[in-house]
């Protein structure tokens, strides 16, 4: 008698090679389907969704047409696409972010006797498994940083496209398929697997031996990209740690570095869900934040590149023109919102979540706690970036600044860093005072204790 087909629900694992769902699915008749979620449709910015269309048009032709992708809630569509085709199990790769508990929790229910079985994460070490002697999770990168290098990960899964005998989404009755829809937005990079380890390629050959040195440095091309193919899953973390393991030096080590943070962040998330909107560290539920009509137009200055600081602005606009921004850019920005304008590092991540390409719970959200003071790992509050000398220290020709702010682009060098200084008519006065302001989220921070 044959066996059973299984479905193999794709969702941030967007790729054939190096799928441990697959890899237990070998051999088998399997049904590929991916469920457009509207909730998370819904909270997606464009770009956001133009990569995920990308990378499921990208995974549909390498399965020479076999993805079947469907509309509608996970937790009806699955069961019933199960139904459709008798699905012995449904196999996944784990989702540890709370939604997608939440979500799986649902979808398991309702599938009944049919198992939803979990191989793998997205993460080279999975959120649980690094943990102090006494069993309790780390709170602290540099000791998480450790631990985690020490635990280690597994090789690479050997799958492609030939580890499954694919079934036909044409020959599966009673499953309303939608067509991929065409990207809503322009993106500046291709996405999909080949365009993922094609970049990383590139990366460790041209960019990972100066990576150290270069790395804060927005005017250069010195980041890998690599994010939003680390969102959707178009290539593994450990696949580019075995790579890395390749090469020597510090740029090598600071971009492992990078990476273990990215499984810490979604560690933290994993152990405290409900930081993904709240203060990590609860006195700082008691911060004095700014609200009404003067604040909301700060915050439209901010989200639009209007603040009369340049190196600001310049960040803010790549991220709108864009949907990406270089990371010492976002540390930046964030903290001239929440410590220069005085508001909530929430408004600041979820403006970040719909504008972002690599739009990521964990990384976005504890990337800005971090910067607010009020997450794991924290600078001290009182360390305030000074987006003057930030410019002038990371954007030294101004060259970044001029790419992105094309009204300064008349005025020469690091004076472009300056605010109020030679500026030409169509450009913004600062809208703050930056030294007055950040006596007055000192001021606020020390009446927290």
């Amino acid at each position: 008698m044959d066996q059973q087909p299984i479905l193999l629900w794709f969702r941030r694992d967007l790729r054939l090679g190096d799928l441990p769902p697959l890899l237990a699915a070998e051999g088998r008749r399997v049904l590929a389907c991916f469920v457009l979620d509207p909730r998370l449709e819904a909270s997606s910015g464009d770009r956001r969704l133009a990569f995920l269309f990308e990378s499921l048009r990208d995974l549909h032709n390498q399965l020479d047409g076999r993805l079947l992708v469907v509309r509608g809630a996970p937790e009806q569509q699955i069961p019933a696409i199960a139904r459709a085709i008798d699905a012995e199990a449904v196999h996944i790769t784990a989702d540890f972010a709370p939604y997608g508990r939440r979500r799986d929790r649902k979808v398991a229910e309702a599938l009944g006797d049919v198992p939803l079985r979990a191989e793998g994460s997205p993460y080279a070490v999975t959120p649980g498994r690094v943990r102090k002697d006494d069993g309790e999770p780390y709170r602290v990168f540099t000791p998480y940083f450790r631990t985690w290098k020490a635990h280690g990960w597994r090789e690479p899964a050997d799958t492609g496209v030939e580890s499954a005998d694919w079934i036909d989404p044409g020959d599966v009755a009673g499953v309303d398929s939608i067509d991929i829809p065409d990207p809503p937005a322009t993106l500046d990079i291709p996405a999909g697997e080949h365009a993922a380890h094609e970049r990383f390629a590139e990366f460790i050959a041209d960019g990972v031996l100066g990576y150290e040195q270069d790395r804060n440095r927005p005017d250069l091309e010195a980041s890998s990209r690599m994010s939003a193919y680390l969102k959707y899953g178009n290539i593994h973390p450990r696949a580019m740690l075995v790579e890395l393991d390749k090469s020597e030096g510090a740029g090598q080590a600071a971009y492992v570095r990078e990476l273990a943070f990215r499984d810490f962040y979604a560690d933290v998330l994993y152990q405290r869900p409900d930081s993904v909107w709240w203060n990590l560290n609860k006195k700082f539920d008691g911060m004095e934040h700014d609200s009404g009509s003067d604040a909301d137009a700060d915050f439209d200055a901010w989200r639009e590149g209007k603040t009369g600081y340049p190196i600001v602005d310049a960040g803010m606009r790549q991220l709108s023109g864009s949907g990406f921004m270089h990371n010492r850019l976002r540390m930046i920005v964030a903290s001239f919102l929440v410590k220069d304008l005085h508001l909530p590092w929430q408004r600041g991540a979820a403006w970040f979540l719909d504008q972002l390409i690599d739009g990521d719970m964990a990384s976005n959200q504890h990337g800005w706690q971090w910067v607010a003071g009020s997450g794991t790992d924290a600078a001290p509050y009182f360390r305030v970036f000074n987006p003057t000398t930030q410019g002038k220290k990371f954007d030294p020709s101004g060259d970044y600044v001029r790419r992105w702010v094309p009204e300064l682009r008349p005025i020469p060098g690091s004076a472009v860093h300056e605010p109020g200084a030679l500026r030409p008519d169509d450009y913004p006065e600062p809208i703050v005072d930056h030294s007055a302001q950040r006596r007055v989220a000192l001021d606020r921070y020390n009446q927290l204790n």
